[in-house]
């Protein structure tokens, strides 16, 4: 055993003890040694301000866990809240945690809300009263065979609101958060608390709308610490629910904040110190900590995700939620929504895996690529180039050819990645092609064209992942090339310098080349920022924006950050698709946010008469949303 799997072994054993000991004092715990002085010393010892709250009442609630205190999900007492419907519940003083799961068609049964309530499904499906109508909700997985994207349905209703739940044929999990503490669920439980908690006013206006059902991969990450930890954030009028996602080898500093916290541990683990101790907590570890308890943690490779729940919000974390959405709906409106263009599940043409899609003269063109579903083959012959018309009608333009990227040339024809023709291409819009613009490097063949963009000068800059499965290669890695406009072909990004280099793009004004990494290694989840030479040659390499890698993806030995194919504003904002959606960074790296597409895109291109539609590439299906953005068109003039 290496050293830090021994003390790794040693906390979790410390906090396992604790953890039992912690079980016997539920419900409400009430007996506890003073921590105040230890907490002092620990705030004097980390220089750890401590700040009050004069907002903040004694509700009379008793916590179910003690100061400090933790206990696992699975140990918590299971409390019938009606037939077929059970529920494992842990408090503080101003809020309820509640993970209830439904049997088939149970029915927690009509109710006037005592208390406000955000609510997500965390599986399955079920029914719930949103108004005058009882509105499908669930979780759910967008599969294909190359991709996977998750959905959950959750609510927000205020106090007083009328609320009715009924599972769906396969039963359900939600997770109920409510302020202020339910007191009828704190008795059910075993708790005490009075009749009726204080529910002071803060002030706060909830960021959620009432009644509607909405999707938590719609809510934005907001920046809590220098692009370490993102939080989706929501908020009631009194509770903060903050779904916290923190980078692999992230260290936080010893803080407090006077705001209690109630946390639950979903994926990874952190090893948190509360004043002087240290514990590790893994997935379904419950963690209670009053106002103004000093705490920081760790977070090993795999990172961590939990859900904070603070009382009262935090006003710091609700001004960082706004800067973010300020900055996101200045380029995508707050009423704009993704709206599927072409089902290729379902109409002609059938897709299978399309890319690279450009609009031009009022038309939008794209690859429709075959793959073998574990990408061990692929098949021209099974492949075709389609063309979107005016009137949305979706067509083949070209057989028998597997491209990938397509880009507009300076005439008025496209240059085509030709991936498994080894080439790139100049091609009509009719689809004839013209010639061949590249084809090989030092007297080899390319292996597989897959991206490119165009510069002022009619150079081409294109790269080669060598993403072709099934053929021998000729190159002898991953590159970059550069097409000069003599037609010259030069290497600028040797093999080994990158991962797996995908999509690229050139800044407004020519001088910077941007350049996406698919694999992880070397470079990481970064894009990459290179000068541009006056030969086309680069320099001065460096991380330029960080990509946010998914949950799903973390938990994997063999990391990827799916970045794909990359589209760029007029003012020099950077368009990414990835595996969490479309995400969108300034020209100064600053991540903006997240569009949330259906099924993962692959690619996108800006469109419409005023190039302010974006449409996105998916395996099987196109998309489209409105933005405030106007798309960069190559060659820049």
């Amino acid at each position: 055993m290496n050293g830090g799997s021994k003390s790794r072994t040693i906390i979790r054993t410390a906090a396992a003890v604790t953890l039992s000991l912690l079980v016997t004092l539920l419900p409400g715990c009430s007996k506890s040694p003073s921590w105040k002085g230890r907490n002092d010393q620990a705030a004097k010892a980390n220089g750890v301000e401590l700040v009050t709250r004069k907002d903040i009442r004694d509700t009379g609630v008793v916590p179910s866990l003690p100061p400090g205190g933790m206990i696992k999900k699975a140990d918590l007492p299971s409390v019938e809240l009606a037939p077929g419907v059970n529920a494992k519940m842990y408090w503080g003083k101003g809020t309820l945690i509640s993970w209830t799961t439904l049997a088939p068609g149970a029915e927690i049964p009509r109710e006037t809300l005592p208390a406000e309530r955000i609510m997500l499904v965390w599986s399955g499906s079920v029914e719930q009263l949103a108004g005058d109508n009882m509105a499908l909700m669930r979780y759910y997985e967008e599969k294909t065979p190359w991709s996977f994207t998750p959905h959950r349905d959750f609510i927000y209703l205020k106090k007083g609101a009328e609320n009715a739940v009924k599972a769906g044929p396969e039963g359900a999990e939600i997770v109920e958060i409510y302020w202020p503490v339910r007191a009828d669920y704190v008795r059910k439980a075993g708790g005490t608390a009075p009749d009726a908690p204080d529910d002071t006013d803060y002030g706060v206006a909830p960021s959620l709308p009432e009644g509607q059902v909405l999707n938590y991969y719609d809510v934005q990450f907001s920046d809590l610490s220098s692009g370490t930890a993102n939080s989706r954030l929501m908020n009631g009028a009194g509770v903060q629910c903050s779904f916290l996602s923190c980078d692999p080898g992230r260290e936080s500093p010893f803080h407090a904040h006077p705001e209690e916290q109630l946390s639950i541990i979903l994926r990874g683990h952190v090893n948190e110190t509360i004043m002087d101790s240290t514990y590790t907590l893994e997935p379904g570890d419950i963690m209670y900590l009053p106002g103004n308890m000093v705490h920081r943690g760790t977070y090993d490779e795999v990172g961590c995700d939990m859900l904070d729940v603070f009382w009262p919000p935090r006003p710091g974390f609700i001004a960082k939620m706004n800067d973010r959405l300020e900055k996101f709906h200045a380029l995508i409106p707050r009423d704009a929504k993704v709206e599927l263009v072409h089902d290729g599940t379902a109409q002609e043409p059938l897709l299978n895996f399309t890319e690279g899609p450009v609009w031009l003269d009022g038309r939008l063109y794209l690859s429709n690529m075959w793959f073998a579903p574990d990408f061990s083959a692929g098949s021209p012959a099974k492949s075709n180039l389609l063309v979107m018309e005016p009137d949305g009608s979706l067509r083949v333009l070209v057989r028998n050819m597997q491209t990938n990227g397509l880009l507009t040339l300076g005439n008025g024809n496209l240059a085509v990645c030709d991936m498994f023709g080894h080439r790139v291409v100049e091609m009509t819009p009719s689809g004839r092609v013209v010639r061949t613009i590249a084809d090989s490097f030092d007297g080899k063949p390319l292996d597989g064209p897959n991206d490119l963009v165009i510069d002022p000068k009619g150079g081409m800059y294109v790269t080669d992942p060598q993403f072709t499965p099934g053929l021998p290669k000729t190159q002898p890695g991953k590159a970059v090339y550069y097409v000069k406009p003599s037609g010259e072909v030069i290497r600028v990004i040797n093999p080994g310098e990158m991962g797996q280099p995908n999509g690229i793009l050139l800044s407004p004004d020519g001088k910077t080349l941007y350049v996406n990494n698919t694999r992880n290694m070397p470079v990481g989840n970064h894009i990459m920022a290179f000068d541009v030479n006056g030969d086309g040659s680069l320099a001065n390499p460096r991380e330029f924006a960080k990509l946010i890698i998914p949950p799903w993806i973390l938990d994997k030995a063999d990391v990827v950050t799916g970045a794909d194919g990359m589209r760029m504003d007029t003012e020099g904002n950077l368009y990414v698709a990835t595996h969490m959606g479309l995400q969108i960074f300034s020209g100064a790296g600053e991540f903006i946010g997240i569009v949330h597409v259906p099924v993962r895109p692959t690619s996108l291109a800006f469109g419409g008469e005023d190039m302010k539609t974006i449409y996105f590439a998916s395996p099987n299906k196109l998309y489209k949303i409105r933005t405030n953005a106007t798309g960069l068109v190559y060659p820049v003039k």
